[in-house]
Parts: structure tokens; C-alpha cells; sequence
């Protein structure tokens, strides 16, 4: 990264720390920051307050907490179909909706939107938003064939220059198909080429989710690290000892014609 990018990326973050310091983020649970890393990740996106973004695949909020604390234009969520006809997809979009109506001083401008990448679905309009973010939700798509056409979805929400930001858990270089889809780690070139495929250009990487200690190979794919813990006790310290996944973190742009 040159220098004046680097220079922009420490603006950001600074006044990204400045701007979220005087809300309510110490009432936020911070325990996996230390592997998440959303400050300096959302500024290494580039993310301003102002901008209208489109977090995909929000599961049960953890980010959209840290998005709501900082975001003053729409904040909106591609979550689940409240329709879908499988119960898993119907409780987890409820949980998520009944969590934004509790809270409407911090959550008041989050706009609910269907994403259903089975169904090729994005119910966001063309060319609507200034940024999409997505975190370790590549894997799921890949799981049902439909990462190509999911990147695709995105590309025409943003707007002409938007970004497209990607935080995925990462499989050494070489990793074959079977295995990403079973381990649920994904290659960064698989990532880079299904966003090219879409029409997006590869802006920057980041090293800011990266961690050394995870090899990326266990017993129970990611889902054998923290949070997930799937092992139980068997071998705990040792994978809290690892820590969370290894990730690449992309910026990707849209191009302005």
C-alpha cells in the first residue's frame, strides 16, 4: 500500500475513533475485537458516516452494532427472507429484527432487506448504495453454489465508485474446492476472482484480520476455533490458544462506468 493510501487509512481510522468515542460503545461486548478488529477495519474500507451501507448477511448483529454506532446514513441489512420456508432462516431474521426494534435510539435508521442467495435475491435497489459489507459469509454461498452470483447481487446495489468490503477466513493458496467448501476456508484468489467475475476491481488487501497462529486445517474446518468451539472440550485451550480464523480482508471497487 503507498503511502498516501496508508496516510488515508490512518485518517480514517482516527476520525472514525473520534467520531464513535462520545456513543455508547462501551455498553458494546468487546471481547473479539482483539480478532475482529472493526475500527481499523471499517476504516481500511473506507467507511464515512454519511455513506448509505449494506451489510450482507448480518447474522445476529455483531457488526451492525459498530456499524449503528458510526453510520448516520442508511444503515441497511440484507438479512434472511422473514418468508423463507426453511425455520432456521425465518427464527434467525426474527431474532435479528426483534434485536433493531429494541434498541431505535441506536438501531432507528437500520432498513431491513430480504438477501436470499439461493434465490438470487437482493432486495436493494440498483445502484443504491455507497458501500456493501460482508463478514466470513463467502463460505456459506460457496456451500450452495452461489458466490458468483452473490457478488454479482452486490455489484448492482452500489452505486458507480462504490466499495465492496470482504472479511473471509482464509485456506492456503492451492486449496481445492472440496476442501473450502468443507472447511468453510476459502482461498484469497477464489475471493479476488469471483469479485473480477462480478465486475469489480481489486482495490487493496489488508493483513488487519490476519492471524499466524491458525493453519487453517482441523478436524472440524473454522467451526473447530472460537467462537464456534464445535470439539466441545476436547482440545479447548488449545484452540482458544489459537484464537479466532486466520481472515484476508478486500477492498474492491466498482467502476465508475
Amino acid at each position: 500500500m503507498g503511502s498516501s493510501k496508508t496516510n488515508f487509512f490512518k485518517v480514517t481510522l482516527v476520525a472514525m475513533l473520534v467520531a464513535i468515542s462520545g456513543m455508547a460503545i462501551a455498553e458494546r461486548d468487546t471481547s473479539r475485537d482483539q480478532y475482529r478488529h472493526p475500527m481499523a477495519t471499517l476504516a481500511f474500507f473506507g467507511i464515512t458516516p454519511q455513506m448509505d451501507v449494506l451489510e450482507i448477511s448480518p447474522g445476529g448483529g455483531w457488526y451492525t452494532e459498530v456499524l449503528a454506532q458510526y453510520v448516520t446514513g442508511n444503515l441497511l441489512a440484507g438479512h434472511y427472507d422473514p418468508q423463507s420456508d426453511r425455520a432456521y432462516y425465518r427464527n434467525s431474521q426474527s431474532k435479528f429484527a426483534a434485536k433493531m426494534a429494541a434498541a431505535p435510539e441506536l438501531y432507528g435508521n437500520v432498513k431491513m432487506h430480504v438477501f436470499d442467495a439461493s434465490a438470487k435475491k437482493l432486495s436493494a435497489e440498483t445502484s443504491s448504495v455507497d458501500a456493501v459489507v460482508t463478514f466470513r459469509n463467502v463460505h456459506n454461498w460457496m456451500g450452495s453454489s452461489t458466490e458468483a452470483s452473490s457478488f454479482e447481487l452486490f455489484f448492482n446495489a452500489l452505486k458507480p465508485g462504490g466499495m465492496l468490503g470482504v472479511v473471509e477466513h482464509r485456506a492456503p493458496e492451492g486449496t481445492d474446492k472440496a476442501t473450502m467448501k468443507k472447511s468453510g476456508y476459502m482461498t484469497q484468489d477464489y475471493v479476488i476472482e469471483l469479485a473480477r467475475g462480478a465486475g469489480f476491481i481489486l482495490e487493496a488487501s489488508s493483513e488487519v484480520n490476519a492471524n499466524k497462529k491458525d493453519t487453517a486445517n482441523h478436524p472440524k474446518g473454522v467451526w473447530t476455533l472460537p467462537p464456534s468451539l464445535t470439539l466441545g472440550d476436547q482440545d479447548r485451550d488449545r484452540y482458544l490458544a489459537i484464537g479466532e480464523s486466520d481472515r484476508m480482508t478486500l477492498r474492491f471497487r466498482k467502476p465508475n462506468q
